[in-house]
């Protein structure tokens, strides 16, 4: 994947990313080429990627603006993590699955781990580490929506709850 400044971009379990512009850092004494990735999050936040390791970390492109839609309706469907052979998913299946969901390169799967706990969490109360990843899953998809459509992270917000809601109210889907 090339890469140019200015261009926003997904690092995997960071969230969206803005491109700033290469910058030298000395390492063990030796100077070396990083792209500085800049959290679109509001956090002020940098990742500081090398150059010639990039093809390695999974930084994937921000989904298409004509992709919203069906990640909303993935929110929607509200997919429901499949049971164990005991009869309930463990907290430790969940997490694992979670995990390699959120470190996917795929919006959509921000969007099936964001369902399922809120599913969880319509059922009973989130453990703590639980609501940490739906709150995290949360934070990358509002930012990457609101990236690519141009609207303010409120109203990002907004569309993913509006999904939600319908989902747990019964209501139909409306994109």
């Amino acid at each position: 994947m090339s890469l140019h400044v200015g261009q926003s971009v997904v690092y995997p379990y960071r969230g969206p990313c803005r491109i700033d512009p290469v910058i030298k850092k000395t390492i063990g004494g030796r100077p070396r080429d990083f792209y500085p990735l800049v959290l679109l999050d509001n956090s002020g936040d940098v990742i500081f990627v090398p150059v010639n390791k990039l093809g390695s970390l999974g930084i994937r492109q921000l989904v298409k603006k004509t992709d919203v839609p069906e990640l909303l309706q993935r929110l929607r469907k509200n997919i429901r993590k499949a049971e164990s052979p005991r009869g309930r998913t463990t907290w430790r299946d969940r997490a694992t699955e979670n995990l390699n969901l959120m470190a996917s390169r795929s919006a959509f799967d921000l969007a099936v781990v964001i369902g399922s706990l809120t599913d969880l969490n319509d059922a009973r109360k989130l453990a703590p580490r639980d609501r940490e990843v739906l709150e995290k899953a949360r934070k990358h998809l509002i930012c990457e929506i609101s990236e690519v459509t141009g609207e303010t992270k409120n109203a990002a917000e907004e569309r993913i709850d509006g999904a939600l809601n319908r989902l747990n109210r019964g209501m139909p889907a409306v994109a």
